[in-house]
C-alpha cells in the first residue's frame, strides 16, 4: 500500500488510528492495540501483494526464536552458532530474492554455465527489514536487548510507517515508546506535528518528485542524443527527484509516527548542504550509514588498524552499501566511488578544508550528481553518454520531452516550459540548501492558523493530483 494513495488516506490511516487508540483504552497489560497495529501492518504489507506476508511472519518467527535462544544461553559457545545460523538465514533468504538471478546471469556469461534463473519478484522492503531484525540478531548475540515478548519484537519489525522503506530503526528506539502507558491515548501535542510533516512528505512526493520523474525518465530514455544543457538538466533533475522522494517519504513516515505518539529516528539532515563526501553520509540515509557502520565498519576494525586498512574497511562498506541498493554492476560502482571519494577526503581533509566553503559545496554536489547518474541509469551505455553530454560543452535548445513535465496546467504557455522547468530546478534546490529540513520543525512545532492551514491546503493538493500516483524509489531497494 502506497502513502500517496486514496485507499491509505481516506481509510487505513484513519481506521488504524482509531482501532489503535480505541483498543489502547483497555488496561495497560492488555495488549489488544499492538496485536491490532501488527495486523494492520501485515494488511497494509501485504495489500497488492498478499504472497509477501508469509515471507515476512516466517522471518519474524525465526529471528525471534533464534533471539530468545541466545538472550537464555550465558554462554558465547551456545550464542555463537546461533547467531551464525540467523546470519545464514536472513543473508540467505536476502541473496535467493535480491542477488540470485544476478549471480546466476554473470556465472552464466563469464563461464559458460547454465544456472537457472527464477525472476523472482523482490518483497517489497526486504533490505530494510532483513537488516532490521540482523541488527537485534546480533545484539542479543552480545546481550544487548532486553528479553521481549513477541508481540513487540512483532511491532517493532512490522510498525508500518518505516516497515518498506525504512528508516532502519533499532529495537531500543521504538519498543519503549509503545511501552509507554502515556502513549496508548491520542495526543494533538504529537498529532498536529505528524500531520505537519506527513502534509509536506506527501508534498516533496506528488508535487515536487513526481514532477521531476517526468523530465529525468525521457532524459534517460534518450541519453544518447543529449546535449550538454539536457544532460545536466536530467542529472540534477534526478539527484533531486531521489532527495524529495526519498526524503518525502521518510517525512511522511515520521508524521505519521507522530500519529501514533512514536517518534522515528531521522533519517535525513538536509544532505545537499554537505561540504564534503563524509558529511554528505552523516546526513544521507543516516540510519543506513548508521547500521553498516555499526556492524561491519567498527567489526572490521574501523580507522584503528592503520591508513591502509581504514581504506580498505571504508571501500568494503561502500562495497556493500552499493548491493545493498541492487543486485547491479551499476549500484557496485556507484558504491566503489564513494567509497573511493571517502578514502581520498580521509587522505587529504586538511587539504579539502584549507578550500573555500562555496568551492567544497560545488565539488561535493557535482561529484554526488554524477554518482546519481550511475545509480540511475539501466545500462552503463546510458550513464557514460550522459556524462560525456556533461563535460562536451555541446550547448543546444532543451527538447519538449524533458522541458513539457514543467508545463502549466491547461498547456498555458508552452513556448515558456523551459522557463517554468529553470524555476522549479531553482526553487527546488533553493529550498534544500536554504530550508529546515520537516524533522527539525517538528522538534519545535507551534500550532498556528498559518501552519494549519498550509498543512490543509497541501494534503487537498496532493489528493487531487493522486490520478499520477507513483511508487517511491525506494521501494526498489
Amino acid at each position: 500500500m502506497l502513502f500517496n494513495s486514496y485507499v491509505f488516506m481516506l481509510a487505513f490511516l484513519p481506521l488504524t488510528l482509531a482501532g489503535y487508540f480505541l483498543l489502547g483504552r483497555l488496561p495497560e497489560r492488555n495488549p489488544a492495540n499492538k496485536i491490532f497495529l501488527i495486523l494492520a501492518s501485515f494488511v497494509f504489507y501485504g495489500w497488492n501483494n498478499p504472497s509477501y506476508v508469509p515471507i515476512i511472519v516466517c522471518s519474524i518467527l525465526v529471528n525471534y526464536v533464534l533471539s530468545q535462544g541466545m538472550l537464555r544461553a550465558e554462554r558465547k559457545a551456545v550464542r555463537l552458532p546461533l547467531m551464525l545460523l540467523g546470519l545464514f538465514l536472513n543473508l540467505g533468504v536476502l541473496f535467493w530474492f535480491k542477488y540470485h538471478d544476478f549471480f546466476c546471469e554473470n556465472l552464466n556469461a563469464a563461464l559458460g554455465t547454465s544456472f537457472t534463473v527464477h525472476h523472482l519478484m523482490l518483497p517489497l522492503g526486504i533490505s530494510f527489514f532483513t537488516f532490521q531484525q540482523l541488527s537485534y540478531v546480533i545484539d542479543s548475540y552480545r546481550h544487548a536487548v532486553p528479553r521481549y515478548n513477541l508481540f513487540d519484537y512483532a511491532l517493532f519489525v512490522t510498525f508500518f510507517p518505516q516497515l518498506i522503506a525504512g528508516p532502519i530503526v533499532l529495537h531500543s528506539e521504538i519498543v519503549p515508546q509503545f511501552a509507554d502507558p502515556g502513549n496508548r491515548r491520542p495526543n494533538s501535542e504529537n498529532f498536529a506535528p505528524g500531520l505537519f510533516a506527513f502534509a509536506r512528505g506527501l508534498a516533496k512526493k506528488v508535487l515536487v518528485a513526481d514532477t521531476f520523474a517526468a523530465a529525468v525518465e525521457a532524459g534517460f530514455a534518450g541519453a544518447a542524443g543529449l546535449n550538454t544543457a539536457e544532460a545536466w538538466f536530467v542529472a540534477v533533475g534526478y539527484t533531486l527527484q531521489l532527495y524529495f522522494d526519498f526524503s518525502g517519504y521518510c517525512d511522511m513516515a515520521t508524521g505519521i509516527g507522530l500519529m501514533f505518539n512514536i517518534r522515528i529516528p531521522m533519517n535525513f539532515n538536509s544532505p545537499y548542504k554537505s561540504l564534503n563526501i563524509r558529511e554528505f553520509w552523516q546526513r544521507w540515509h543516516m540510519t543506513l550509514s548508521r547500521f553498516l557502520t555499526n556492524y561491519i565498519y567498527f567489526p572490521l576494525g574501523g580507522s584503528r588498524r592503520g591508513t591502509l586498512r581504514t581504506a580498505v574497511n571504508l571501500m568494503i562498506v561502500f562495497l556493500a552499501s552499493g548491493l545493498w541498493h541492487g543486485a547491479g554492476w551499476l549500484f557496485l560502482l556507484w558504491g566503489l566511488l564513494h567509497g573511493a571519494a571517502s578514502v581520498l577526503y580521509r587522505l587529504f581533509r586538511r587539504q579539502w578544508d584549507a578550500l573555500h566553503p562555496a568551492l567544497q559545496w560545488i565539488a561535493t554536489f557535482v561529484f554526488v550528481t554524477v554518482c546519481w547518474v550511475f545509480f540511475r541509469a539501466e545500462r552503463l551505455a546510458d550513464a557514460v553518454a550522459i556524462l560525456r553530454a556533461m563535460f562536451i560543452m555541446d550547448f543546444g535548445p532543451l527538447s519538449a520531452s524533458i522541458t513539457s513535465a514543467f508545463a502549466l496546467p491547461g498547456g498555458f504557455h508552452p513556448g515558456y516550459n523551459a522557463l517554468y522547468m529553470l524555476v522549479w530546478y531553482v526553487a527546488s534546490l533553493t529550498a534544500c540548501l536554504g530550508m529546515r529540513n520537516v524533522y527539525e520543525r517538528t522538534m519545535d512545532f507551534k500550532p498556528g492558523w498559518l501552519n494549519a492551514f498550509v498543512t490543509v491546503a497541501l494534503i487537498v493538493v496532493c489528493t487531487l493530483s493522486l490520478s499520477r500516483v507513483s511508487v517511491f524509489l525506494y521501494f526498489n531497494f
